[in-house]
């Protein structure tokens, strides 16, 4: 155990629900001696286990100067934005241990129309596409596919970045709003199939697959609505079966690490791919995120055995090939709670009730919350809470997760009344 005894000062960069699920796993582990959040969030305070530090997640001098000061051995960022803008480039030029892609690496996530052409490059499967930053050419090409037909914004969009339009009329509409406010555009072919989400770990050459889960995109029920963040995810996903796992590392994971290190972008982080998987079991690349998915991370911490201090570790030092991470056979699931008008304008700064009537069964992440001055919970951004439980089936999880859910409130709260249904309706024994 020599190896794994050091103790770590760790530091999370992040205030979303995925950094607050980081937080508390990372918490858990005895190599822990102290973990600061920046910003965090009122779950992360109100932790005892961590420290908020109010510094923005994209102040990277600001950042390092903590770490420093404050003698940080190991830094995770969770959100993509930091990764894009090169927080990981000011750790490392400071001699810092940091967890997660430099700038170049980070550009599979931040550039729509990078990441699409590396998969064409790489003869990686994803959908057909071509890229404009031109009204008329990308008229003529929406023109050629039949619809439904994907139109995405090229650079970051907090997967919100993509529409589907049903016909060629809003494909054009979609094309034309989305050129004007981003300048560059992907347009692709629908892929038919279930989506799931794959993520793994990296440490530039070596690859650990986590537990696969599944998220639901739209924001109502039966799969409705406009697309948001994720109103809800769970893991194990039964559509990724030990074929479409070992499929997805060899055709997808495997290519693009080696192709990203010979491209001169060694990858080393938590990597993404959002999977389109077809009746043939057959996976392709809808797209990459350089980060943990929200709400996927939730679920996922949940059910991770192994300390994630030592996979971190390991993914910093390069022999993430030296670990297997442990995962509980049970099922996670966790449900969004959130403001009234999301994905549009929302209001903030609405006490939320009933957090200490949560029974033991679930656990309250934060995502869009703060403290107020007189230290009650305030809602304070489009998703407010991932209420996340553990249980022997995909209806025991959720049963949980919904009774948590139920004994919270704020005005306008809500939340879609059936995550995890693909799921139940795919094995009824889950």
């Amino acid at each position: 155990m020599s190896a794994h005894s050091t103790m770590h000062r760790i530091l999370v960069v992040g205030g979303g629900g995925r950094e607050h699920a980081l937080a508390w796993k990372i918490a858990a582990s005895p190599r822990a001696e102290s973990v600061f959040v920046a910003p965090g969030n009122a779950g992360t305070a109100l932790d005892t286990r961590m420290t908020n530090v109010a510094i923005a997640d994209d102040d990277t001098q600001a950042l390092v100067d903590f770490a420093r000061e404050n003698e940080i051995t190991l830094t995770v960022i969770g959100p993509e934005a930091p990764l894009a803008a090169g927080v990981v480039d000011g750790f490392e030029a400071a001699g810092l241990a940091c967890f997660g892609p430099d700038a170049a690496a980070a550009e599979l996530e931040a550039s729509k129309s990078f990441s699409k052409d590396f998969l064409y490059r790489h003869d990686i499967p994803t959908a057909d596409y071509a890229v404009f930053t031109d009204d008329a050419a990308a008229i003529d090409f929406i023109a050629s596919l039949p619809p439904p037909i994907v139109i995405k914004a090229d650079g970051l969009a907090s997967g919100k970045g993509v529409e589907i339009a049903p016909d060629r009329p809003s494909a054009e509409t979609a094309a034309q709003r989305m050129l004007a406010d981003s300048g560059r555009i992907v347009v692709e072919r629908y892929l038919e199939g279930e989506e799931a989400s794959f993520m793994v770990m990296v440490d530039g050459t070596h690859i650990v697959p986590l537990a696969s889960s599944q998220d639901h995109k739209p924001a109502f029920d039966g799969d409705t609505g406009p697309n948001t963040g994720g109103m809800g995810a769970y893991s194990p996903a039964p559509v990724v079966t030990d074929a479409v796992a070992e499929r997805a590392m060899r055709q997808i994971i495997e290519p693009t690490v080696h192709g990203m290190a010979a491209d001169g972008r060694a990858f080393r982080g938590f990597l993404y791919a959002g999977l389109m998987i077809d009746s043939d079991n057959n996976p392709r690349v809808l797209e990459f995120n350089v980060r943990l998915g929200d709400p996927e991370t939730q679920p996922i911490c949940m059910r991770l055995a192994s300390d994630l201090v030592d996979l971190v570790e390991a993914g910093v030092n390069g022999d993430l090939n030296t670990l297997e991470p442990v995962w509980h056979d049970q099922v996670a699931l966790g449900v969004v709670m959130a403001s009234a008008g999301y994905p549009g304008s929302i209001e903030k700064g609405h006490a939320i009730r009933g957090l200490d009537a949560v029974d033991n069964t679930a656990i309250a992440f934060h995502a869009g919350t703060r403290l107020g001055d007189d230290d009650s919970v305030r809602t304070a951004g489009g998703r407010v809470l991932c209420m996340t439980a553990l249980g022997s089936s995909i209806a025991d999880a959720q049963a949980s997760a919904y009774r948590g859910a139920a004994a919270i409130d704020w005005p306008g709260a809500w939340y879609r009344g059936d995550i995890g249904h693909r799921a139940l309706e795919r094995r009824q024994d889950l």
